[in-house]
């Protein structure tokens, strides 16, 4: 059995707004990803907001347990290298950013190994380093 080490704690470098999503354009090239960059106790990685109720951005319900859950709770998407088919589902990792601290539960994968598509709301496949939350708390919002 693989034991899966906990990523205790990611710092983020960058957070894009919320509603920003991008969709895929036609015949365009998008580079994807099997692995995320070596996990440690202050990963770096780029937050990116989501909606992870029924018809926002995330799409389909969430990977980990069939659900969609509501955006007042502190869910994430980890890009496909940390989600690590599913060893982290359910798991509880810290965020960090803009100064602030937010503890948030692994649901979901933010794929980066395909895209463009229904089940991917189309939009492109994920970098290898995105943290994807439902909290805008660490953007300096209520």
């Amino acid at each position: 059995m693989k034991v899966v080490s906990p990523i205790p704690e990611i710092r983020i470098l960058k957070a894009k707004p919320v509603g920003r999503s991008d969709c895929c354009e036609e015949g365009k090239l998008y580079t994807t990803y099997k692995c995320s960059p070596p996990v440690s106790s202050h990963t770096k990685a780029f937050l990116t907001l989501n909606g992870f109720e029924n018809n926002e951005d995330g799409g389909a319900p969430s990977e980990c347990d069939g659900q969609f859950h509501s955006d007042d709770m502190p869910v994430m998407a980890l890009s496909t290298g940390w989600y690590n088919k599913g060893s982290r589902c359910l798991n509880n990792i810290t965020i960090t950013a803009n100064g602030r601290s937010v503890v948030a539960m692994v649901v979901d994968e933010c794929d980066s190994t395909m895209g463009c598509d229904g089940d991917h709301d189309y939009q492109p496949p994920c970098a290898n380093n995105i943290v994807d939350a439902s909290t805008q708390e660490l953007c300096g919002k209520p």
